[in-house]
């Protein structure tokens, strides 16, 4: 069997909450992210605890406007289940996809080779690092996403995948190392980006602070404030790599001053709950939103009218075509959504339906086991 993993090192920094006062200097805030979590091989093969288990990880909305490829968050409600259990009819030490099935089109589409579906990637890097050889899984994925939505899709898979080995087994490992394991699917299919992976298995806001090494910073959005995302999904397809192919090769100093600036902006908003000030980074971006919104049959349109129905901001859901606009009230969270509908509609000529959905704190979980 094939295996294909990334040795690289991971810093887990602690979650930086501004809700709280700190009487503290603010160099504490970065002492607190150095605590370092190298990936590793177990040498000790883990024997499986269950005969059988099922994963969930959430969907999740990457960028966030200004923050290509570092900033990203989990939704809750939807996502991808993964179900895993010990084969005898598998050849120890490998992975075998039994079904795939769920929304739109996943089952015709998505491969079946575990090295060329993302979980099965992930569920091989997990069981390469857990140095797993005497048991076979047989794996079956559950899609609640569409592929190529701009929701994750292809990291909640990977994220599932990669909950539901290490959990099979005991739940030996990291939330670091199935980080890892879970970024080396989307490194094979969508590129080295962990703005989707990494929300979905933790939850809440993260921000990639490095790529090399990877370093992530959970940031927290203060429990007592409401925060809804409106989701509107166009029948429309727009695949990452595509998507990814639209960008400038180069931009101007003024552009990478005014992004950065954003950036902070909603970083800093995330922390204090500033909703108003989210929604205005969340709209703000002048690279990588002017590129890709053309792409999208009558997204200026659907922003537009978002905004008139009284989101706090508006933008386009990682590489698209979903639009994601944000409120604090769930019932004007469904007058905006029905808003963008019809102007994706009028605009752009797609049919489309809309989802309110709550932050998802938690991240890829286990939701049911079988004891051996």
């Amino acid at each position: 069997m094939t295996v294909c993993y990334h040795q690289s090192t991971l810093k887990v920094c602690q979650p930086l909450d501004l809700s709280k006062p700190n009487p503290s200097s603010s160099r504490s805030l970065a002492i607190r992210c150095h605590l370092s979590v190298p990936s590793k091989t177990l040498f000790t093969e883990p024997q499986p605890v269950f005969s059988s288990v099922k994963s969930f990880a959430p969907a999740t909305v990457a960028n966030l406007g200004p923050g290509f490829d570092f900033l990203g968050c989990a939704v809750d409600g939807i996502g991808d289940f993964v179900t895993l259990r010990v084969d005898s009819d598998v050849h120890p030490g490998e992975i075998y996809i039994s079904d795939i099935h769920g929304v739109g089109n996943s089952a015709k589409k998505l491969n079946k080779n575990p090295l060329w579906n993302c979980a099965g990637i992930a569920a091989i890097a997990v069981m390469k690092i857990l140095n797993v050889r005497s048991v076979g899984l047989s794996l079956s994925l559950e899609k609640g996403l569409p592929l190529g939505s701009g929701l994750g899709s292809s990291a909640a898979s990977a994220a599932a995948a990669a909950v539901a080995v290490n959990e099979i087994f005991g739940g030996p490992l990291s939330v670091s190392e199935l980080v890892l394991a879970g970024l080396e699917s989307e490194a094979k299919v969508s590129g080295y980006h962990a703005d989707n992976v990494a929300p979905s298995i933790m939850g809440g806001f993260v921000l990639i602070r490095s790529y090399d090494p990877l370093e992530l910073i959970p940031l927290k959005f203060p429990h007592e404030k409401d925060l809804y995302f409106v989701l509107v999904n166009p029948e429309f397809e727009a695949p990452t790599k595509k998507m990814r192919a639209a960008l400038p090769k180069e931009i101007t100093m003024s552009h990478h001053v005014w992004n950065c600036s954003q950036a902070g902006a909603l970083v800093a908003s995330v922390l204090q709950g500033d909703l108003r000030g989210l929604g205005i980074a969340l709209s703000s971006d002048k690279i990588v939103e002017p590129r890709r919104a053309p792409l999208i049959p009558g997204m200026e349109g659907v922003k537009k009218a978002a905004m008139e129905a009284g989101a706090y901001g508006c933008t386009i859901s990682g590489a698209g075509p979903t639009a994601v606009a944000v409120t604090d009230d769930e019932e004007r969270g469904k007058e905006i959504g029905s808003r963008m509908v019809e102007a994706f509609m009028e605009e752009g000529k797609l049919k489309a339906s809309a989802m309110v959905k709550r932050l998802d704190r938690v991240g890829a979980r286990l939701v049911s086991s079988i004891p051996r």
